[in-house]
């Protein structure tokens, strides 16, 4: 990315696994649980995020190994077959709450309908990663695929911040 761009950044939110807007079913897509020292989390991340210029796409190994060794650090493949087309993996916090660090699929597989179903099952799979879940959030940026926010919205999450700056 050259020079500085305008960036802004919309929190989202869910209360409750009821807040859910469930993406008709994709046959073939599922989660594969793996460890977060799972050869495949960084190359998958920095396929889906290099063309959106994800901070992460920069890290050092050091910031790559300190980021997934976070206590409470959960991650899913997204599979469409036996593919990896995607990734979602999440941190628990103390008092229920979930944040959805990453969620994307690789660019083979943009466009091809899977998104929201995955969404669906990675929403999921955060409400599930703990008894005590209240609230699963997650933010996206302008910088992000055109229908990350929209998809976002069509499950259920709703907009608790928004901020506005350069990066």
């Amino acid at each position: 990315m050259l020079g500085r761009v305008e960036e802004t950044v919309t929190h989202v939110e869910m209360t409750s696994p009821d807040d859910l807007c469930p993406a008709a079913p994709v046959p073939g897509v599922t989660l594969e649980n793996v460890p977060a020292d799972s050869p495949l989390i960084r190359p998958t991340t920095l396929r889906i995020g290099e063309r959106y210029h994800w901070p992460s796409t920069t890290w050092s190994e050091a910031e790559w190994a300190e980021y997934l060794a976070r206590p409470g650090r959960a991650c899913v493949l997204i599979r469409y077959a036996t593919e990896v087309a995607g990734l979602a993996d999440f941190q628990c916090y103390a008092l229920g709450s979930v944040e959805i660090t990453t969620f994307g699929v690789v660019p083979e597989y943009v466009g091809k309908g899977i998104g929201g179903y995955a969404l669906t099952l990675a929403v999921t799979e955060a409400w599930n990663l703990a008894p005590t879940v209240r609230r699963v959030w997650l933010h996206t940026s302008t910088l992000d695929h055109p229908h990350a926010l929209p998809n976002y919205q069509r499950r259920g999450f709703r907009t608790f911040r928004t901020t506005t700056g350069e990066r």
